[in-house]
């Protein structure tokens, strides 16, 4: 009878703790953590610290420490899965940065009112998040997509453009036969196109580079005499004329107050040197 007291006793007591080590872990989520296994997909998310860490930790919410976690690996895994972006490794790169700006601006790419809203369609060019999308009033016809816009000493000229020229299979003649497909130039021999290349490596020779199927929506929409806008600076830029520009000009630029306020007042027929240099492009 003793030694069976004993033992509704010794059960007692070890419910009374397992009880009472479960206030302790309800009351510490540390204590919690380091108590539970990690799942199968925290253990398969192994990648570094990448370059854009601290901003995607703001974006996402996460600790802003500049250094990955198994928690940040497998949030920023999340996102790129969302994004579609491959290889969806958890890293926090540009590609994931930019195609994450690209999305959160969908629904209203002008909502800081720097492209112009005109009653006819408009093509904007935002340098500064290297964004572009197509409205006709404040209507956005043609959703924000990733572009790639030219490097330093050859930036993508600023203010009002029109297409003059599209040729859906182009080659440059002088920049080692690149292809350019689906171009609609806009500006001298600076137009948009697509790439197969690395869009978010480098920059262009002043040509506006998108994904190829993007550049062939755009060309799909667009036709001879469309209106183009671009303000802003490309990051990581910002030479022009052979020096660096002042603050004050480049937030100049950044607002589109680069000289240009209004759109061209007169179509003016496209002349032969127009067309060659836009082919010898």
């Amino acid at each position: 009878m003793r030694a069976v007291k004993s033992r509704i006793s010794t059960a007692g007591l070890s419910l009374c703790s397992a009880a009472l080590a479960g206030q302790l872990l309800a009351a510490s989520p540390a204590l919690a953590q380091q108590d539970r296994a990690p799942s199968a997909a925290e253990e398969a998310c192994t990648a570094g610290s990448g370059a854009y860490q601290w901003q995607l930790e703001k974006k996402l919410g996460l600790k802003e420490d500049g250094v990955q976690t198994t928690e940040d690996c497998v949030a920023i895994r999340k996102l790129q899965q969302r994004l579609g972006i491959e290889p969806a490794d958890g890293k926090a790169d540009l590609k994931t940065y930019r195609l994450l700006l690209v999305d959160e601006v969908r629904k209203n790419p002008n909502a800081q009112g720097r492209c112009p809203v005109r009653e006819y369609r408009v093509t904007c060019v935002d340098l500064n998040r290297q964004i572009l999308w197509v409205q006709t009033g404040k209507k956005v016809v043609f959703a924000p997509v990733p572009i790639r816009s030219g490097k330093d000493g050859y930036e993508t000229r600023l203010g009002w453009h029109k297409i003059y020229l599209k040729r859906e299979r182009h080659f440059s003649t002088i920049y080692n036969n690149a292809p350019m497909p689906h171009s609609q130039f806009f500006n001298g021999g600076q137009a948009f196109h697509g790439t197969e290349s690395d869009l978010f490596k480098s920059g262009s020779h002043g040509c506006v580079n998108m994904y190829a199927n993007d550049a062939k929506r755009l060309y799909e929409l667009l036709k001879v005499g469309d209106r183009v806008y671009v303000w802003g600076t490309k990051p990581g830029t910002g030479k022009r004329d052979g020096g660096v520009l002042p603050d004050d000009v480049l937030i100049a630029q950044g607002f589109g107050s680069d000289g240009i306020t209004e759109d061209p007042a007169v179509d003016e027929p496209l002349t032969a040197h127009d067309i060659a240099e836009a082919v010898r492009e």
